[in-house]
């Protein structure tokens, strides 16, 4: 943990103004119990014609009669069922962008996403090529993206990925696994309802919970580190503290981890994450791993970069009875592990952010295929 000391050489350090990003946050937010009857309200006034539908983006868990009768549908708005079995592709973008840009004469109101990391991913992605030429690959990277996405919406029905306040998109392409990160990325409006969270399946609620923590863990302890990620790094974890280690109720719980994913979006977003993202997106792109299950896989293997955070960890771990995957990479050749390594260590970001300037030196493709024969 960095001390205000050491917060104050990093501001004199950082005295070119070109170092300090002007970057978007979510301009309306609603949170609480219940908030997502709200949701007709507030797309109303952004409803551009009876030819503009809202286009819902829902992950198909939520697919049956009650649920759709909640929607606050109207004229020709959509609901399109999606699974969230596999992780977000730049593919699945290019493919929903020209389903509905063939169903429709004029571009939509906008899109509303609902569901996990995936969903919000996707919601993010579609909105952009849908104001965009290329497709979704042309724009994995920062800064690409040219022109305002269309209105969009986040409705995060489990928490943990930060992907409700992120302007990040995470997609698996043909070439790697990365984000588009623009300014154009943020939702417009985000309705944080904990009720959604309910009958989120233990393992599930846990290995989405820790990408949160991890967000803390690695934003807190990053080269990156600033007063203003500190500051919401540090309520993030103490809230994934309460979450994971207090005995609380339900309801509370709930909130809590909400908000702690809000605050873990918001670390990031003026920093980085570090080595355990990095070293996730490989097992991702190569395996299909998913985003919060790679996290913990690499991270129990991290004493080195992250004492303490794996400490609490082990901890978390241990108090809710998770037991996690073991040899995912047993069985993999030497070509499996160059693709790994190439795509985690494309991502240089993080690992600056992790181990300084110098981090090719620290970390090199050897070192790397050590850590992910251990998973």
């Amino acid at each position: 943990m960095k001390t205000a000391k050491d917060l104050k050489k990093q501001e004199a350090i950082s005295t070119d103004k070109t170092a300090f990003r002007n970057f978007p946050m979510v301009p309306r937010v609603i949170f609480g119990s219940g908030c997502f009857s709200q949701l007709g309200d507030i797309l109303l006034p952004m409803r551009k014609s009876s030819e503009a539908p809202f286009i819902f983006l829902v992950d198909d868990y939520f697919e049956n009669e009650d649920f759709v009768a909640k929607v606050p549908l109207m004229f020709n708005d959509t609901v399109i069922f999606i699974s969230a079995d596999e992780e977000p592709k730049t593919a699945q973008v290019d493919a929903l962008v020209s389903r509905i840009r063939e169903k429709y004469n004029e571009l939509p109101s906008g899109i509303i996403g609902i569901g996990g990391g995936t969903l919000l991913d996707l919601a993010k992605a579609v909105s952009i090529l849908l104001n965009n030429k290329g497709l979704a690959k042309d724009y994995q990277g920062w800064d690409l993206v040219n022109k305002p996405a269309l209105y969009h919406v986040g409705v995060p029905t489990i928490s943990g990925t930060g992907a409700e306040v992120s302007r990040t998109t995470v997609l698996l392409g043909p070439e790697r696994k990365l984000g588009i990160n623009s300014d154009f990325t943020t939702f417009d409006q985000v309705l944080l309802d904990p009720d959604f969270t309910k009958s989120v399946p233990t393992e599930q609620w846990f290995y989405t919970g820790m990408d949160c923590f991890i967000h803390c863990v690695e934003s807190l302890t990053g080269t990156y580190l600033n007063a203003f990620s500190q500051s919401y790094g540090e309520k993030a974890m103490e809230l994934c503290k309460e979450v994971f280690l207090e005995d609380i109720p339900d309801a509370e719980s709930r909130d809590k981890l909400m908000m702690a994913s809000w605050h873990g979006g918001m670390s990031i977003a003026y920093s980085q994450v570090g080595v355990a993202h990095a070293m996730s997106y490989g097992l991702s792109y190569l395996l299909g791993v998913k985003h919060g299950v790679g996290n913990c896989l690499v991270f129990q293997h991290l004493e080195e970069f992250y004492p303490e955070g794996v400490k609490l960890f082990d901890q978390m771990m241990e108090k809710h009875g998770i037991a996690l995957p073991k040899g995912i990479c047993a069985d993999l050749t030497q070509n499996d592990f160059d693709v790994m390594v190439n795509i985690s260590l494309g991502l240089e970001p993080l690992w600056e952010n992790a181990l300084g300037k110098d981090w090719k030196t620290i970390m090199t493709p050897e070192r790397l295929q050590e850590l992910y024969q251990k998973i």
